[in-house]
């Protein structure tokens, strides 16, 4: 059904157009008539039609003026302009209103027929956008929570897939390298810090009231990504272009946040909390929500923010924390020059501010030394030795010029950088080498994956893994390329025979010796043998 508006001031007209359509197109149309502009334009306020034939020469409010006012009420109305004056002008000035025919006075019903025909694909086309942009909307409303919550996954557990990352920022149109994490707690009562009932009200706000609270969130906090339910927390994360945030913003943030909770509240049957972390890099993000999680559990308020509270790290007002996290970001990525540049930045900072206090630079060029090992090793693949490192502090105390502190500190820094990415090739090209040798050392044995899998201490399918990536070939396939090698040289040997040479090379049985043999070589290891033995 479409609604259709006929306003001419000459009656006939209104008469002729509606038996016109009432014929052709039965009962598709609704029809209302205005016999002025102004009633045209009260009409199409309250009837909201979707095609209005439009006569441009009426007392009052001519059509012009009349089209001009309806299309500010209603954008997306298909006009039709009727007149007996074949005006240039007028037909220009009503094209630019959105006009899709122009008809002359006296007009013919298969020219009205037409026209409406046109409108009617005109307003098809239209409700069949608007379906498919709703499709979109309502599919986009159930993908873009999935893609928020893995967004949120990935900054908490430190997901090592920068790639990933910067997948989900273009999917959520998030273009900031900074941001802070807050935790949603929710529960039946609150008891100090702690709310009760844990369990009961993740279940309830899951299967009832996640959507309302969510909704409440993104009011809160327009451009925040929000993830799932986690135990009785929703975390969320808010860009930031940088990493500072001036008192007032902070504190009209806290009151914000204090409102959310008390909307929630009202919105469900459950008692809220939420903890708010510092900005950080984006990577370094899972920080400040161990931040925003620390400062729930530190104070008995609605809402706790970080920094209002003795749980963060304060530094003195000249102090390079910018620089120190830089070194140990550039370090776990990795970045060698990366951290030499700001370890060498930071150890300025140092002898230029501090260089009558010798020993508190040694102190803390040992302290990031020591810290720097320790990610190193945690990355795995490095084997640690207690006594590795007893000679560092009677090393460090025995310099005497900033120069050879820092000569010490940055080489230390740069050897725990470069190790960051190998520790797991090395203990790859370890763990292969040491399967390598045993296979070069026990060709004659019946070898089996999982007898070697079980000596590297690894599962069958991890060694067979990295077996391939480091060789190029299978296990099996690898074996069996060893043993006809030795079975060649053995077959040389005339006083050998050919199950004495299957024997020494792992197979007990010398019919399955003679196939794999000749699979590889294309000769059985008689024909071998003979052909050796004559020095072809």
């Amino acid at each position: 059904m479409y609604r259709i508006l006929l306003a001419d001031d000459e009656g006939i007209v209104i008469n002729s157009l509606s038996m016109i359509i009432t014929k052709n197109f039965e009962s598709q149309f609704e029809i209302e008539t205005a016999k002025s502009g102004r009633m045209a334009i009260e009409v199409a306020d309250r009837f909201r039609p979707d095609i209005i034939f439009m006569d441009i020469q009426m007392p009052g409010i001519n059509g012009i003026e009349a089209m001009k006012e309806i299309r500010s009420i209603l954008p997306s109305v298909i006009f039709v302009v009727l007149t007996a004056y074949d005006k240039f002008d007028y037909a220009k000035e009503a094209i630019s209103l959105g006009v899709i025919d122009y008809l002359n006075k006296p007009y013919n019903q298969k020219s009205i027929v037409n026209v409406i025909n046109k409108g009617i694909e005109e307003l098809d086309m239209r409700r069949e956008k608007r379906r498919q942009d709703l499709q979109t909307k309502e599919r986009l409303e159930t993908v873009v929570p999935i893609i928020e919550n893995g967004f949120i996954s990935s900054i908490i557990f430190e997901e090592p897939f920068e790639e990933d990352i910067d997948n989900y920022k273009s999917l959520l149109g998030i273009d900031s390298s900074y941001g802070y994490m807050a935790a949603v707690m929710f529960g039946d009562m609150q008891q100090g810090s702690h709310l009760t009932n844990a369990v009961g009200s993740a279940v309830r706000a899951q299967t009832v009231y996640y959507t309302k609270v969510r909704d409440i969130i993104k009011d809160t906090f327009p451009d925040a990504v929000v993830g799932s339910i986690s135990s009785n927390k929703i975390p969320l994360f808010v860009p930031r272009n940088d990493m500072s945030m001036e008192y007032n913003e902070r504190d009209d943030l806290i009151e914000k946040s204090r409102v959310a909770v008390r909307e929630m509240r009202n919105a469900t049957d459950i008692q809220y909390r939420i903890g708010i972390g510092g900005i950080k890099r984006l990577k370094n993000c899972h920080e400040s929500y161990e931040e925003a999680l620390k400062a729930l559990y530190s104070t008995k308020g609605s809402v706790a923010h970080v920094d209002d509270l003795p749980i963060a790290v304060s530094y003195e007002e000249s102090y390079p924390s910018d620089i120190e996290n830089e070194i140990f970001e550039k370090l776990r990525d990795g970045d060698v020059d990366g951290c030499l540049l700001s370890s060498g930045r930071f150890f300025d900072w140092m002898s230029g501010k501090y260089s009558d206090d010798v020993m508190s630079i040694k102190l803390k060029s040992l302290e990031f030394v020591l810290r720097a090992e320790s990610d190193m090793y945690k990355s795995g693949g490095h084997l640690y030795e207690f006594e590795s490192r007893k000679n560092y502090l009677s090393d460090i105390n025995g310099m005497a010029s900033m120069e050879e502190i820092k000569t010490w500190f940055i080489d230390k820094m740069k050897t725990a950088a470069s190790n960051m990415t190998t520790g797991t090739s090395d203990h790859t090209h370890y763990l292969i080498k040491q399967a390598l040798e045993y296979i070069e050392n026990n060709t004659e044995k019946d070898i089996s994956l999982n007898e070697i899998s079980e000596m590297l201490n690894i599962s069958s399918y991890y060694f067979s893994k990295l077996f391939k990536e480091e060789t190029g070939e299978g296990f099996v396939e690898f074996l069996t390329k060893k043993r006809v090698d030795k079975a060649k040289e053995l077959l040389k040997d005339p006083a050998k025979s050919i199950k004495e040479v299957g024997s020494d090379c792992g197979y007990s049985d010398p019919n399955y010796f003679s196939r794999i043999f000749k699979k590889a070589t294309g000769m059985t290891p008689t024909e071998y043998k003979e052909r050796a033995g004559s020095g072809l």
